[in-house]
C-alpha cells in the first residue's frame, strides 16, 4: 500500500509539474472562448479615447483577467463533490435559494450571447457567400439551421472532439491577428500621441473602456468545464495546474489581442477611428476600404466566422451547465427524481431550436441584451469568488490583498457597463 501511495504522489507531481498537451488544448479553448467576433471592433472601441488611456488599460487588463478567472476557477474547484460544476457548487455553498438565483444569473448572462453568435454566424456566412463568392442570397432558414446544427453537433460529439475542433480553428485566428498586426507596422504614425486629452477625459475613457476589454477577454463560460476536467484528472492538485493554464491564457490574450489593437490604433488617426465607429464597420473592413485591398475584406469574414465558432463552443458549455442546473435545482426542490440523460437531450433540442429561431429572425436588439447581461456576468466573475473566500471554509485560504483589486476593478466594470448605456 505504501508503494502504491508513493507511486500515486509521483504521478500527481508529474502531471502537475510540467506542461502537457491537455494544458495547450484548454489554453486554446479558453482563448477561443474569449475572442469572439467583437475582436474586429475592439481596436475602434478601445482606441477611441487615445493612446494614453489605452496604455493604462493594457497594464490593468492582464491582472484583472487572470485574478478574476482564477477566482472563479477556485470556486468551481471548491466543491466536496469532485464532479460538481459551477451550478452544483454554488448550491452546495450558498443553499438552494441563493444557488438557484446565482445559477439563473449565470445562465442569463451567457445564453443571450449564444443567441448573438447564432445571428452573427448566419449573417457573416451569408455575407461571405454573396460578397466574396458572388453567390445569390441563400435561404436564411436553411442556412441558419445548418450552421447552428453543425456547431451544436460538435458539442454533442464530446469534450475531446470540442477541444480538437476549437484548437484547429483557433490557430488561423491567431495567425490572422498576428499577421495583420505585423503587416500594419510600416503604416504606424504618431497621430495618437499628438492628440491632447484632459485628465477628466482620460479617466472617463478608462472608466468606460475597461468594461469593453473585460467583456472582450472574458472566458468564464468555459471555466466550469475546464475546472471539472482538471479535478477529475488531478484531484486536489488541480488548482496549481489550472492556475498555470489560466495565467498562460491571459498572457496569450493580452499579447496577441492588444498587439492587434495597438497596431490598428497606431495606423489610424483619432478622426478615422471616429468615422469607423460611426460606420459601425469591423476594423479589417475599414482597412479594406482604405487601401482597396480585398484581402482585408476576406480576412474580416474569415476571422469573424472562426471567432464566432470558437466562442460559440465555450458559451454553449456555460449555457448547458446553467440550464441543467436550473432544471435539476427545481426538480430537487419539488422532491422529484432527476434523469440527467433526458435533461441533456432536452437541452440540446432547446438550444438548437432557440438559437436557430433567433438567427433566422435576425433579431436586432441583441446588442442591448448583451449590454444588460454584462453587469451580471461581471458580478459572477469578479465579486462572487471574492465573497466566497469569506463565506466558504474551503475558500478561506484564498483571502488576499489581491482580492481588493479584483473587487474594485469588478465594480468599475459593472458601473462602467451600466453608465455606457445611459450616456
Amino acid at each position: 500500500m505504501s508503494q502504491t501511495f508513493t507511486q500515486s504522489i509521483a504521478v500527481n507531481e508529474a502531471s502537475t509539474g510540467g506542461w502537457e498537451k491537455r494544458d495547450t488544448e484548454w489554453m486554446l479553448t479558453l482563448f477561443g472562448t474569449a475572442i469572439g467576433a467583437g475582436v474586429l471592433f475592439l481596436p475602434i472601441n478601445a482606441g477611441l479615447g487615445g493612446i494614453w488611456p489605452l496604455i493604462l488599460m493594457t497594464v490593468l487588463i492582464g491582472p484583472m483577467t487572470f485574478l478574476a478567472h482564477r477566482g472563479l476557477n477556485r470556486l468551481c474547484l471548491s466543491s466536496k463533490n469532485p464532479g460538481a460544476n459551477i451550478t452544483e457548487t454554488v448550491t452546495e455553498h450558498f443553499g438552494q435559494k441563493a444557488g438557484s438565483l446565482i445559477t439563473l444569473g449565470y445562465f442569463a448572462s451567457i445564453y443571450p450571447i449564444l443567441l448573438i453568435y447564432g445571428i452573427g454566424i448566419t449573417n457573416t456566412v451569408s455575407s461571405l457567400m454573396v460578397n466574396q463568392l458572388g453567390m445569390e442570397d441563400p435561404n436564411r432558414a436553411i442556412l441558419s439551421f445548418v450552421l447552428v446544427a453543425a456547431m451544436v453537433s460538435v458539442m454533442v460529439a464530446g469534450q475531446k472532439t470540442v477541444l480538437k475542433v476549437t484548437n484547429a480553428i483557433v490557430y488561423p485566428l491567431i495567425a490572422v491577428l498576428f499577421g495583420t498586426s505585423l503587416y500594419l507596422i510600416p503604416q504606424w504614425n504618431t497621430a495618437q500621441f499628438e492628440a491632447s486629452i484632459s485628465a477628466g477625459d482620460f479617466l472617463k475613457t478608462v472608466f468606460l473602456t475597461i468594461p469593453v476589454l473585460v467583456f472582450a477577454f472574458n472566458h468564464s463560460p468555459a471555466v466550469s468545464s475546464f475546472a471539472s476536467t482538471y479535478r477529475k484528472e488531478l484531484g486536489n492538485d488541480a488548482e496549481h495546474q489550472t492556475s498555470k493554464t489560466l495565467k498562460r491564457t491571459t498572457m496569450m490574450l493580452v499579447g496577441f489581442t492588444m498587439f492587434f489593437v495597438y497596431s490598428c490604433v497606431l495606423t489610424l488617426s483619432p478622426a478615422e477611428l471616429l468615422q469607423a465607429k460611426a460606420a459601425n464597420l469591423p476594423i479589417l473592413s475599414i482597412f479594406a476600404e482604405r487601401t482597396d485591398n480585398q484581402i482585408f475584406a476576406w480576412l474580416a469574414q474569415v476571422v469573424a466566422i472562426v471567432a464566432i465558432s470558437s466562442s460559440f463552443f465555450g458559451h454553449y458549455m456555460g449555457t448547458r451547465e446553467g440550464l441543467q442546473g436550473m432544471i435539476v435545482n427545481r426538480a430537487k426542490a419539488k422532491g422529484k427524481q432527476v434523469n440527467l440523460k433526458a435533461i441533456d437531450k432536452g437541452i440540446i433540442v432547446f438550444i438548437t431550436l432557440s438559437v436557430w429561431a433567433v438567427a433566422y429572425a435576425n433579431v436586432s436588439v441583441m446588442g442591448m441584451i448583451e449590454s444588460l447581461v454584462a453587469p451580471i456576468l461581471a458580478m459572477i466573475l469578479f465579486i462572487l469568488p471574492v465573497y466566497a473566500t469569506h463565506k466558504v471554509p474551503s475558500m478561506a485560504q484564498y483571502r488576499s490583498k489581491a482580492n481588493i483589486f479584483t473587487v474594485v476593478m469588478g465594480l468599475i466594470a459593472i458601473t462602467g457597463f451600466i453608465t455606457s448605456q445611459l450616456i
